[in-house]
């Protein structure tokens, strides 16, 4: 390209010390002209050493812009503030504990140029161990977490399915709703001002929304997987937990945002293909059904026939049936742990994978006072 479109790389961050220097480290190896971009730092109120490791690269970097934002009560918000400050052609938006490949930018902004009608494309993301000793890092690794093909059959590269005119609720929030998390993806600014879009302020889902924004606009979205990004990911169960509770938290105001109809959707997950069954319903929504799911359901079934065979009752068959049943259905939801590497941490891995999924129910269930939807989210 001749003439460099001027680019804006949008970081929010909070309390990033630990990966954002690896960050900007990346970031300076990509291969784009100094003086076509500019990187714009939306601090949401850090508290750690964060704003004085930015400090220090802006005194070697005039290109790197802050933009402070305090109590910021979402990344949504800080980006909001951040974006009435960009100068960019395009916005390329990652984050503090991400590192984007050498051509990151140059490979996006090709895919503009074939059609007038993308408003954005998304690469591929992968992780990047900060400690090769943690678990829950390696455990991250093994998961896929935060990649983009596997969450749709392992697409290749292409244009997304966007938001139908009438979507279903696995469309708007199950897994068939196509969208580019603000880790990995390129807006063309042309596109985003011309809809008015702008970031929700809720604490998660915002880049679900940022995308069916334009997708309700006829904007078309391209997955482009060798534009990638490595993600450093959360060091401990904890704090991967919240992550975890926040995707599904975001889910309800989402479909009430996006579902023209009451309806429930019933996806058989542990059945071959997800096939799923939809109709009319006052309470809108969707509810998976899989090894998770019926783990727990035959155990609670088992634990019924036990206090029924305890108080005299005729259970015996019931219980066992319903134990064989929980056995089934825990080593088809734990079978694929045991080609996780080190074998000995087998039992962790089982932990990790229960716990994650748990927080993710837990988030689809946060908020159903307030929205009456109800979403019981996939088993992983």
């Amino acid at each position: 390209m001749a003439n460099q479109p001027f680019v804006s790389i949008l970081i929010p961050v909070k309390n990033f010390e630990r990966t954002i220097e690896k960050t900007f480290e990346y970031l300076l190896d990509v291969d784009y002209p100094r003086d076509s971009w500019e990187w714009v730092i939306a601090d949401g109120g850090s508290t750690d050493k964060t704003l004085e490791i930015i400090g220090q690269w802006q005194k070697k970097y005039p290109f790197i812009k802050l933009v402070q934002v305090p109590n910021s009560p979402s990344p949504g918000y800080a980006r909001n503030k951040a974006l009435e400050q960009v100068r960019g052609d395009y916005i390329f938006f990652t984050d503090a504990d991400c590192a984007p490949c050498t051509d990151w930018i140059k490979q996006m902004l090709k895919i503009f140029e074939k059609d007038d009608k993308i408003a954005a494309v998304g690469g591929e993301v992968y992780t990047l161990r900060v400690d090769p000793n943690n678990l829950v890092e390696l455990w991250c690794q093994h998961f896929r977490f935060n990649m983009v093909a596997p969450r749709y059959a392992f697409i290749k590269e292409g244009y997304f399915a966007t938001l139908p005119e009438d979507p279903l609720p696995t469309q708007v929030a199950g897994h068939r709703a196509y969208f580019f998390g603000t880790c990995n993806v390129a807006y063309k600014v042309a596109a985003m001002k011309k809809i008015g879009a702008r970031f929700w302020d809720n604490p998660t889902g915002e880049d679900m929304d940022l995308s069916f924004q334009h997708q309700k606009q006829g904007w078309k979205y391209y997955f482009l997987p060798t534009a990638k990004v490595d993600h450093m990911h959360r060091a401990d169960v904890k704090a991967l937990r919240k992550v975890w509770v926040a995707y599904g938290a975001a889910h309800m105001p989402l479909l009430k945002k996006y579902l023209k109809k009451k309806r429930m959707e019933i996806i058989l997950q542990f059945i071959k293909g997800n096939p799923a069954i939809h109709f009319p319903f006052p309470l809108a929504g969707f509810i998976y059904i899989g090894n998770f799911h019926l783990l727990h359901i035959f155990s609670l079934l088992t634990i019924i026939g036990l206090v029924l065979s305890l108080v005299g009752k005729a259970a015996v068959i019931f219980t066992i049936i319903s134990a064989l049943l929980t056995l089934y259905f825990a080593y088809q939801y734990v079978k694929w742990n045991l080609s996780m590497e080190p074998k000995s941490k087998f039992w962790f891995w089982c932990k990790m994978k229960y716990l994650t999924n748990l927080s993710f129910f837990i988030g689809g269930l946060k908020g159903f006072k307030k929205y009456k939807i109800l979403c019981i989210e996939p088993s992983f």
